[in-house]
């Protein structure tokens, strides 16, 4: 009872890290988007982060930190209640799409590219990439043509799994940077401090998991299929 109740655990540990990472991913791609529109009369987070491109750095550490993160969880063995967890994040997915176009005036194209305080709109944030999460740690079991896809990247992964290594670590060290950006930003600045803290710590998490895996190596502990 015990190691099961550990491997549960264990699983929702790594879909926590997955959903993390492309929590990063969405604020980025958020902060990139008011930075190129209102270019160059906005420098995100200055003086303290140098140049706003740099959160494609903590996108490529978010996406570079999803397959390991995903490995976790592959490894286990957790059978299934009913479904595969893809089809309950599929389901998710099609539902928040569902009520974010039917109930917000933001366009489900633009969820992630809009400023928003509206409580509608963060919640359909959050279950989308909750449900894109579940999505993504299943993916391999959606259809034998998709674990071939799969597979093939896996190989492309292992030839060049030390620069991935190596990447790992630069793209973890600037996401630390542009965490302490944003919270020596916010602490002069206290009137986004809400919305901030959010990025802040997803940023932190991601870097961490990402020196997390440098430390067990595991990029270049990939196999080939």
């Amino acid at each position: 009872m015990a190691s099961s109740v550990r491997v549960i655990l264990k699983k929702i540990y790594s879909i926590a890290l997955i959903l993390n990472a492309l929590i990063t991913v969405a604020c980025a791609v958020g902060i990139l988007s008011g930075f190129y529109v209102s270019y160059p009369y906005w420098r995100p987070y200055a003086p303290f982060l140098i140049d706003g491109n740099l959160f494609w750095i903590a996108i490529a550490a978010g996406v570079i930190n999803i397959f390991p993160s995903a490995s976790i969880g592959r490894a286990l063995h957790t059978g299934r209640f009913l479904f595969h967890h893809y089809v309950y994040g599929f389901f998710v997915l099609l539902s928040t799409s569902a009520c974010v176009t039917a109930f917000t005036s933001v366009p489900l194209p633009s969820l992630f590219f809009v400023d928003s305080y509206n409580a509608g709109v963060n919640a359909g944030r959050v279950f989308f990439l909750t449900g894109l999460a579940l999505f993504l740690d299943d993916l391999p079991d959606v259809s034998k043509r998709v674990e071939s896809g799969l597979n093939r990247i896996k190989k492309q992964a292992y030839r060049i799994r030390k620069s991935l290594h190596f990447l790992q670590f630069v793209t973890g060290v600037f996401a630390l940077y542009c965490c302490l950006s944003i919270l020596l930003s916010t602490i002069v600045d206290s009137s986004r401090a809400l919305p901030n803290s959010f990025v802040i710590a997803s940023l932190l998490i991601t870097s961490i998991t990402s020196f997390a895996c440098l430390k067990r190596k595991a990029w270049l502990k990939i196999t080939p299929p």
